[in-house]
């Protein structure tokens, strides 16, 4: 079977196609993978489609391994096909589309003259990367002539550089850069690195500051789950339904968010509202990090302990789970919410989101990779929460009480050769992936009341007063925690002896 190229296209596809490549190159996105195809490729596909934007991609990739996937795009003429598949207000739906918006796609690291020429180019107006947290960081590099620089800020400086100096440190030459690597002031960090890269490398003061002046650096918050290349089965029965394969097939939920610290005017140059999307150029980006972190992260930390412990596997099945279910979605909204300064009816409105991302047939969210790290997911998520009760002087709220019971249960540990190893309410061993230290605080309490026969209130009380973990005394500052978290965790054990 023909692997999809531009002579596989229908007279639309091709149309838009054509545009496309005759159009000017305006972004550089630099990252090859499966979440900005599924993401921003897709959104400016939807704008050009729309006939609200004229530019196109040059695309390349921020390490050297990402070179299959560039070969794979370039022999495919840039194109592939992304599969949108999920529930919407309750329904199934399933689109696909052929995306076309990259213009030219090459290496780095053996093109690398191709890059920094790519600096000279008046139409470049933004820089676009998803390079993961790990990507956005500085690390010390040497400068050689003519030798590719290897990390994401070195290489964007390295940009920058030519570009001042070919434009003579034009003012109006100056780009957009806007990270979208799931790190908290990410437009922060990337100006940050440039300008340490800067100074290690000699660069002028004029040209500090043209990066600071003239260039923009935009915190943004991105939210979709991009779930890359379908299993092979699946891949193989729309292959045989579209006439062509395409290894760079990829799949996404419909859920799309995009919130970006900047002025609406943007949307002159991006304008991705226009084609109705779910982006937002805000003034202050807190109110979306907070409510992702405090409903959505939250209701994954809550549901994720007591999920295990009842031997459930996935996202989808503890959202389906007869009990559980109803007390992921009761906590949320009775207790979660009102712990928020945020309007009541629009963080619903995102509850009511997130429960249908979760539901998505298409998405397989493992539990087991949820809990990795829980204990400071909890210390983030959901500590907030119950501590807006313990400082209001209110009482215990009842389903966070039950999500914290369910992380310490699940954190009845004990040290193997294997790691830390605990049961299931059905006897099932798991291993809990966390901090060692933390773990070995957490056993010994459980090891302790096990020897001494500790009444589980005492055991709760110890496990709560353990400030190296929670980085406060939680039994001292509020007794009728223990004393509900202890309730709830003699339920369980007496539900797995029944």
């Amino acid at each position: 079977m023909t692997t999809l190229n531009h002579k596989q296209l229908n007279e639309e596809q091709a149309v838009l196609y054509d545009e496309m490549k005759q159009a000017k190159i305006t972004v550089l996105q630099i990252g090859e993978g499966n979440f900005l195809r599924g993401f921003l490729d897709w959104m400016l596909h939807e704008c050009r489609k729309q006939g609200l934007f004229e530019g196109s991609i040059a695309v390349t990739q921020p390490r050297p391994g990402g070179k299959p996937k560039i070969d794979a795009l370039a022999g495919q003429d840039g194109l592939y096909t992304l599969v949108i598949r999920g529930l919407e207000n309750g329904v199934s739906v399933q689109r696909t589309e052929v995306i076309s918006v990259f213009g030219s796609v090459f290496d780095p690291y053996s093109e690398w003259e191709s890059y920094l020429a790519l600096a000279e180019n008046a139409d470049l107006r933004i820089v676009v990367s998803n390079t993961t947290e790990a990507g956005l960081v500085y690390r010390p590099e040497e400068l050689a002539e003519g030798q590719p620089i290897q990390s994401f800020p070195g290489k964007l400086t390295q940009l920058l550089h030519r570009r001042f100096t070919h434009f003579n440190g034009d003012p109006e030459r100056g780009l957009i850069c806007l990270p979208c690597e799931l790190l908290e002031r990410n437009g922060d960090e990337l100006r940050s690195c440039i300008l340490r890269y800067s100074e290690d490398w000699g660069y002028s003061e004029d040209f500090k500051d043209w990066v600071i002046k003239h260039n923009r650096f935009l915190n943004s918050l991105v939210d979709r789950i991009v779930t890359g290349y379908p299993d092979e089965a699946q891949a193989e029965a729309w292959f045989g339904e579209w006439g062509y394969s395409d290894p760079m097939l990829t799949t996404a939920e419909p859920y799309h968010l995009w919130a970006i610290e900047a002025e609406p005017e943007l949307e002159e140059l991006l304008p991705l509202r226009k084609a109705g999307l779910n982006v937002h150029w805000v003034k202050d980006l807190k109110p979306f990090q907070l409510r992702k972190v405090r409903i959505l992260n939250g209701a994954h930390t809550l549901m994720t302990p007591l999920g295990l412990l009842h031997d459930i596997e996935q996202v989808r099945e503890a959202m389906e789970h007869a009990v559980l279910g109803p007390l992921v979605r009761n906590t949320v909204e009775t207790e979660i919410i009102p712990s928020l300064s945020i309007a009541e009816e629009e963080l619903k409105a995102y509850a009511g989101d997130v429960y249908e991302r979760f539901l998505n047939p298409f998405i397989r969210h493992r539990l087991a990779d949820i809990a990795i790290n829980s204990l400071s997911k909890f210390k983030v998520r959901l500590l907030p929460s119950l501590l807006h009760y313990a400082e209001g002087g209110k009482a215990v709220p009842s389903g966070l009480a039950a999500g914290f019971a369910g992380l310490l249960r699940y954190y009845k540990v004990s040290k193997t050769e294997a790691g830390f190893e605990g049961k299931t309410l059905s006897g099932a061993s798991y291993t809990v992936r966390d901090d060692a230290g933390l773990l070995t605080m957490i056993a010994k309490v459980w090891a302790e009341a096990r020897e001494q026969q500790w009444p589980q209130e005492k055991t709760t009380l110890r496990l709560l007063g353990l400030t190296g973990v929670w980085g406060r005394d939680l039994a001292a500052e509020w007794p009728d925690l223990a004393a509900a978290v202890s309730v709830n965790i003699t339920e369980m054990e007496r539900y797995a002896n029944e």
